[in-house]
């Protein structure tokens, strides 16, 4: 049998292993990763483990170690009752503020991991005081994310104009910007009516009294409706006088935001180094914190994306890539460039995608039988919206930043919202852009 078979049909058996059993995904991956990789590779193990995503490691335990610091301080507390004051209590706006949050933090320049990185954890952490849909929020600051993302300025945006260019292709940075934003926005708000937000809609305001000290979530305190259009949160006086820690821990965030947006530091590093001076200063809440990290969450990613670099290695992706050489038709092979990037970009690097099939997509542009532009934005956005499956960076930020007792369920339905993104937006992004023109 073909290796590459082989490979996506052990791919298929790692999540349905997962699903049957009550075992860690990517523990399964790294025992598919030995295996295959010594049956077809012949890789030693240090060499098969070449492809353990280093990076999006320190980036997950990183952001979960500070916002864990955050949430044991009370300075996450802060921010969620900020921010509903800033909403005037009305909960349905809360995850459509978060996605404007994520897409103004990308469009600056942010790369898309930093933006969910830094917006994930104060709204999932909202969500979860509110009653709100985990999987909504989270899918509303990653679409977030992709909107912004491909501004002329933006990381997407930078990487598919200067591909574009450089392979002798005209493009139109503001069309491509408007698209894919307008796109986002449409798919968020299919998300907010599928994932509860109609019944958002239908509470009642609250009015914040406070930080509490308590978690909704575990019945210590929350939200009680009172009678008539408002409903209080039982607090605290909201005159409490932030601490010193709370202060210096805003000040962290602070500087995450800026040292990535501003100076592209690595939101990983930059989040660790937060997290250990703040546990160096105040280490009777801080010294714990570490316990607080998703490793379950990490394990679980790292283990997949090992998996799908030992199939990058084997030449597994390229080969589906270049199987589109052979489609006579322009026409189809837009669409089968639109697929591919989707289903590969579910699983690994948007950005490298990007840089990947732009050119593969010359050919096809080179007759003049399809929009330049038309297929351009097809294809990021296909590439591009999802990067809401867990398998992706953003994705898995969503599953590592959730309440430890949802995080099996939440990875299951964000792969089930990412599978079928996968399987209808190509088409619809084709049927759009490209069909028509």
């Amino acid at each position: 049998m073909n290796p590459d078979l082989i490979a996506l049909l052990v791919l298929i058996a790692i999540f349905v292993i997962a699903m049957i059993r009550p075992v860690n995904v990517g523990a399964v991956a790294f025992v598919a990763t030995f295996l295959v990789g010594l049956a077809f590779v012949g890789d030693s193990t240090s060499e098969l483990l070449g492809g353990f995503p280093g990076d999006l490691f320190i980036i997950l335990v990183g952001v979960t170690y500070l916002f864990a610091i955050a949430r044991r301080n009370g300075t996450i507390d802060l921010l969620v009752h900020g921010a509903v004051r800033m909403i005037g209590g009305r909960l349905a706006l809360m995850p459509w503020v978060m996605f404007l949050c994520t897409a103004l933090v990308t469009s600056v320049g942010a790369v898309s991991a930093a933006g969910v990185a830094i917006i994930a954890p104060i709204g999932l952490s909202f969500a979860a005081r509110h009653r709100i849909s985990t999987l909504l929020v989270g899918i509303m600051v990653v679409q977030g994310a992709c909107a912004g993302s491909f501004s002329p300025i933006g990381v997407f945006g930078v990487i598919t104009n200067g591909v574009a260019d450089r392979n002798g292709l005209p493009t139109d940075p503001f069309v491509l910007y408007a698209a894919t934003f307008a796109f986002n926005v449409v798919l968020a708000a299919v998300a907010f009516l599928l994932f509860g937000g109609r019944e958002l809609m239908r509470r009642p305001r609250v009015r914040d009294g406070g930080p509490t000290g308590g978690d909704v979530t575990s019945g210590t305190s929350g939200t009680h409706p009172a009678p008539g259009p408002v409903a209080t949160i039982e607090a605290a006086p909201a005159t409490r006088r932030m601490t010193t820690e709370q202060w210096v821990t805003v000040t962290g965030l602070v500087g995450l935001v800026l040292g990535t947006v501003l100076l592209d530091l690595d939101v990983g590093f930059v989040a660790v180094t937060i997290a250990v001076g703040l546990t160096l200063a105040f280490p009777r809440t801080s010294g714990s914190a570490v316990n607080d990290i998703s490793w379950g969450a990490v394990l679980l990613i790292c283990g997949v994306i090992t998996y799908i670099s030992l199939l990058e290695d084997m030449g597994t992706i390229d080969n589906l890539g270049a199987a589109v050489a052979g489609i006579g038709a322009a026409i189809v092979a837009a669409l089968v460039v639109c697929y591919i990037g989707a289903l590969v970009s579910a699983f690994a690097s948007t950005v490298g995608i990007l840089g990947a099939l732009i050119p593969l997509a010359v050919p096809i542009l080179v007759g003049g039988e399809v929009s330049v532009i038309g297929l351009l934005v097809a294809l990021s956005i296909s590439a591009s919206v999802v990067d809401s499956s867990p398998i992706s960076t953003n994705g898995a930020l969503i599953v590592a930043n959730s309440q430890e007792s949802e995080q099996k369920a939440v990875f299951r339905n964000l792969m089930i919202w990412g599978m079928s993104l996968v399987a209808v937006i190509p088409i619809v992004t084709w049927s759009v852009f490209v069909l028509p023109f």
